[in-house]
């Protein structure tokens, strides 16, 4: 079976993470798309694995948790007129817990955005803990109880509702909010410092995901058209974010903030710890010989 070469696939992933779209890579890499799609899934898969076991045991303070929007195949009010109808076709949310003082990307999912979403998502997030944290959140009603399943009354918890004015008549119908003009913090659950109840660095973190990924490219058609594969490629964001991109001001990366790597890890090495996590395919056995009657 013919096969990239370690450079090629990691320039491939490396384009994925700053933004190009899989037919632009496709073009400036010389490779085919179909190429490009099988090493999206590939790598989706292996970095999804390489999160779940890597951030383990992590050692948090204040943890803020996001959802951050966007859709496959059509946006929600379309999905009913669609002439080819798609699985997963709808809007797609990607929830994410970020740790505020390492930026370090503790958990995220892809999915809706009800409770059964917020639960998984939530209980992921704490057994990747070790200690107990302060929490912030949005005012999502799902978080309430998600929160109270996965860590009882361990938790110093408080959500924060931002405030909006009036809609002005030029932004109706867009998809920008109205001004913020306020906030209110709730205190939820333990003693939660209130001084630090804050979303701006999950905010921050998730203007970066947008930033560096196609799919959530508002008003393009570079929207994901399967839902699998825009999972495989927040798992591959995840990964670049955590443990390859070194963070302007930490001037590492969130996993050596953390205490879980040494070093900036390289594409290069990711595409090679793909290749050694792959299954091994003995030789073929002896061609048997059909009998036709």
């Amino acid at each position: 079976m013919n096969k990239l070469d370690t450079k090629t696939r990691a320039q491939i992933l490396a384009m994925l993470c700053e933004g190009a779209s899989m037919r632009s890579v496709s073009r400036l890499t010389d490779t085919s798309i179909n190429t490009v799609s099988k090493l999206l899934v590939d790598a989706g898969r292996f970095c999804a694995g390489f999160h779940d076991a890597k951030v383990r045991g992590v050692k948090a303070s204040k943890v803020q948790v996001d959802e951050i929007w966007s859709f496959t195949a059509a946006k929600e009010k379309n999905v009913a007129s669609m002439k080819a109808p798609v699985d997963g076709a709808g809007d797609t949310w990607t929830w994410t817990a970020i740790e505020a003082g390492t930026k370090l990307l503790i958990s995220h999912f892809v999915g809706g955005r009800d409770g059964e979403c917020a639960k998984w998502f939530i209980e992921d997030m704490a057994s990747r803990i070790t200690n107990r944290i302060q929490l912030t959140s949005d005012g999502h009603k799902a978080y309430l109880e998600a929160v109270e399943g996965a860590f009882g009354a361990d938790i110093d918890y408080a959500m924060l509702v931002k405030l909006y004015g009036a809609t002005p008549e030029s932004a109706k119908g867009r998809y920008s909010p109205a001004d913020c003009t306020g906030i209110k913090k709730t205190k939820i659950e333990g003693k939660p410092d209130m001084a630090h109840v804050s979303t701006s660095y999950v905010e921050r973190a998730n203007l970066t995901m947008r930033m560096h990924n196609r799919r959530f490219t508002r008003l393009t058609n570079a929207f994901s058209k399967k839902f699998e594969n825009h999972a495989h490629m927040v798992a591959i964001y995840a990964v670049w974010y955590n443990w390859l991109r070194i963070h302007k001001t930490l001037r590492v990366t969130p996993a050596m903030a953390a205490g879980l790597s040494d070093t900036v890890m390289t594409w290069e090495q990711i595409v090679q710890a793909m290749d050694a996590d792959a299954p091994k395919h003995g030789p073929r056995g002896p061609y048997k010989k059909k009998d036709h009657k």
